[in-house]
């Protein structure tokens, strides 16, 4: 196959001398509203034809690779003596997959243990190229199956206003929630 990026011939969807060169995240950090840290990894105009599969088959293999050069690599790295557990937004089986249940799953280590099926939308009204006044107004409508942990890491793949972080933080009670983590914060120009 040839690579997405470069075209040359790859084993992968994107070759290893493109991750190498173009797919290396960075760490960006923001404060949310309620004052929990949220940690994105990327800028959305350096991915954003990437993000662009994520309703396709392509995206399944896309956002593997993508999860694998950034929350992998953040949950080898996220040392501490406390254990988390870490839920994504929404993790409902569109296209075949998950996006969000993808990059949970890469977060797999000693201290972090990703759980699914437990923040569920009741609304699924889109919010993509929607206005913040939209998202207030429809909100999400997340239900949650039962949590016994008490350090909570949400999971989401783009963040534009948080809006909808901060309805899953409201929803699971405050102190509850220690970080958030995103591919992309669409505040970071």
């Amino acid at each position: 196959m040839r690579c997405l990026m470069c075209e040359n011939f790859s084993f992968s969807h994107i070759c290893t001398s493109c991750q190498t060169n173009f797919l290396q995240p960075s760490l960006y950090k923001r404060k949310l509203q309620n004052n929990i840290e949220l940690i994105s990894f990327y800028k959305y105009d350096d991915i954003k034809k990437l993000l662009h599969t994520k309703h396709t088959d392509l995206g399944f293999y896309i956002y593997n690779i993508l999860a694998e050069l950034s929350f992998k690599k953040f949950a080898e790295e996220f040392h501490t003596d406390e254990n988390f557990v870490s839920i994504a937004v929404d993790d409902h089986i569109r296209s075949g997959y998950s996006h969000t249940a993808i990059l949970n799953k890469h977060l797999n280590s000693y201290n972090i243990k990703p759980l699914y099926n437990k923040l569920r939308a009741q609304n699924r009204v889109s919010y993509s190229g929607k206005s913040k006044y939209f998202r207030e107004t429809n909100p999400r409508d997340f239900q949650i199956k039962s949590i016994q942990a008490k350090q909570v890491i949400l999971v989401d793949d783009i963040v534009t206003t948080g809006a909808t972080l901060q309805q899953a933080i409201n929803k699971l009670g405050k102190g509850r929630v220690s970080l958030c983590l995103s591919l992309v914060d669409m505040r970071q120009k």
